[in-house]
């Protein structure tokens, strides 16, 4: 059972780790499709300006052609009747030569500038190309780290289901040969025990975090539950599986099992980045904190936040789920440090414990 647990869990940190190379991969095609409208743009302008500087032309061509003979220097300058005459078709003659080389100057600056443009444009479109095929290849990743998660859970839950029920009769015939005719029946009630007091520790660490939630956004510092200097503490539950490179990939963060429904709070005041669909986590929260870290937020059942919005620390900005590569009700919860939201992850039980918030597991 436990080999297959740990081969389920490498399977969904891989799933995971593909679903963030696609966001990235997503969010560099978007900032290509940019590039690509601003460079289409600015050629579309390098063209009208040529249009309008062979407009200027041609209407230049077509007065010329209207004024006949009488348009040339040597006619026109012979035919004035006296030297007032004369003094003012020579003025005439030199403006229309000054303004034929200003039609001619503008035509070739405005055809340069719609070479460079469109040199830019297609740049632009073949940056954006490669961006788009960058991003087909990290979906596809994704999806084909989902479909072999979601085999490696079938499997492990036909694997778990057979080992429990051969626990089950090997402990049972155990209690028979000893002779305890209701040792079955007390077996069972302690399990069942077990199961409320773990129910009703969970539901306890919910509701103190909720109080603690409420204590923090009527302190007017901003102060959390359990922590310094403006800091909350952002979820309750069980730490599953710990920060750390495995399988020649990397956990980016904390895997915390609790009901689904359970409060998760912001551990700081910040802004939020990111809230709603996230491949590999199915829903997401990305929040950006006063203090320059982002804290993420993946597999949550819902969230209550919008791009934009202000949060106070201790606020509650979402609730746990089972969304996206996900094998049971849990948040899994990241801090990027260096405030970017797809890199730069550290431990975050480390950080937490740091600043007063205890988690105290994974080596925090």
């Amino acid at each position: 059972m436990a080999a297959a647990e740990a081969e389920l869990e490498r399977v969904g940190i891989e799933a995971e780790a593909a679903g963030t190379d696609y966001m990235i991969a997503e969010e560099s095609l978007l900032q290509a499709q940019s590039v690509a409208e601003q460079m289409a743009a600015e050629l579309q302008a390098a063209a009208a300006a040529v249009s309008a500087a062979e407009a200027r032309i041609a209407r230049f061509s077509r007065d010329s052609y209207m004024s006949g003979s009488a348009a040339s220097t040597t006619a026109a300058l012979l035919d004035a009747e006296g030297p007032a005459e004369l003094i003012q078709r020579a003025a005439l003659l030199d403006y229309v030569a000054a303004n034929e080389v200003d039609v001619l100057g503008q035509l070739q600056v405005a055809k340069v500038a719609q070479a460079n443009a469109d040199s830019s444009a297609r740049a632009a479109r073949d940056e954006m190309a490669a961006a788009e095929e960058a991003a087909q290849v990290a979906k596809a990743r994704a999806d084909a780290q989902l479909a072999d998660q979601q085999r490696a859970y079938a499997e492990v839950a036909a694997q778990k289901a057979t080992h429990e029920a051969e626990l089950q009769a090997a402990q049972i015939k155990v209690l028979e040969l000893q002779g305890a005719r209701n040792a079955y029946q007390q077996w069972m009630a302690q399990k069942q025990a077990e199961e409320a007091a773990a129910a009703a520790a969970a539901e306890r660490s919910a509701r103190e975090a909720a109080e603690a939630a409420t204590a923090a956004r009527n302190d007017s510092s901003g102060g959390g539950s359990g922590g310094s200097s403006g800091y909350a503490t952002p979820f309750s539950g069980r730490v599953t599986s710990c920060f750390g490179a495995r399988w020649g990939t990397s956990h980016n963060g904390v895997d915390v099992a609790s009901p689904i429904g359970t409060p998760l709070y912001a551990p700081i005041s910040g802004t939020v980045k990111r809230a709603g669909s996230a491949t590999g986590f199915g829903l997401a929260v990305y929040l950006l904190g006063d203090d320059g870290a982002v804290y993420v937020y993946g597999h949550i059942n819902d969230y209550f936040v919008r791009p934009g919005d202000r949060v106070v620390a201790g606020e509650q900005i979402a609730e746990v789920g089972n969304r996206g590569n996900s094998t049971g009700p849990h948040v899994h919860f990241e801090v990027h440090p260096n405030g970017a939201m797809y890199s730069g992850a550290s431990n975050p039980v480390a950080w937490l414990n740091a600043r007063g918030i205890r988690v105290g597991a994974c080596g925090g």
